[in-house]
């Protein structure tokens, strides 16, 4: 064992990248209250692996999404368990999200020289709510579409393009399965792909800038 992580530590040098994390100075000020983005990532991971487990049962269809999303609540093994996680998971993400944001504020997070920290910040802000979105339209029901056709139809309210913009959300003129094929693709690996990048955009600046500090 002593000579594989030996061969690795020449390549990669472990034990520097080690030490810079464990021997990184955190500020005297930091308090419970600054554990809140870590609280949203890890809800942002559960979201991830119960998602994940999720995909192998649910049908992206019209006809099928609904019965799909039954079957994982009444008959897949635990199924019920893993999307009343990804569900409570998913408030929790949201409302840690908001004290997130409301510390930053109000401890001056977002001064100079956080500003760019702060931008990706609103950015994940947006693609949190974005998850809400599109999330709930999977189920395929009566709320998740009715849900649907307001959000899409918002856009058409905005002068000469906003036509088209309602048609590219929707796929068509009207909500269906092109609609639910978009709202999925975008939940499933757009959305997670583009979280993922800003996330570590948003830590590598803190770690780089170091955790803002008191008023």
């Amino acid at each position: 064992l002593n000579k594989v992580y030996d061969w690795f530590e020449e390549r990669l040098e472990i034990q520097a990248i080690a030490d810079d994390i464990t021997s990184k100075y955190v500020p005297p000020h930091v308090n419970i209250f600054y554990c809140l983005g870590g609280i949203t990532l890890t809800c942002f991971l559960v979201q991830v692996a119960t998602g994940f487990a999720m995909t192998f049962y649910y049908r992206p269809t019209i006809t099928e999404a609904f019965a799909s999303v039954q079957y994982i609540m009444t008959e897949a093994n635990f199924g019920w368990l893993i999307r009343s996680v990804h569900r409570w998971s998913a408030s929790m993400m949201v409302l840690m999200m908001i004290l997130h944001v409301f510390r930053v504020y109000l401890t001056g997070g977002f001064k100079k020289p956080h500003e760019l920290t702060w931008v990706t910040g609103v950015v994940l802000g947006v693609l949190t709510a974005s998850f809400g979105v599109t999330g709930y339209s999977l189920p395929w029901n009566q709320i998740g579409y009715w849900a649907v056709k307001i959000v899409t139809g918002v856009p058409d309210a905005i002068p000469v393009i906003g036509s088209l913009l309602v048609e590219l959300l929707r796929g068509s003129a009207s909500v269906g399965q092109s609609t639910l094929t978009r709202f999925y693709s975008l939940h499933t690996f757009v959305l997670p792909l583009l979280t993922a990048v800003f996330m570590l955009m948003h830590f590598l600046m803190i770690r780089k800038q170091g955790i803002s500090g008191p008023l």
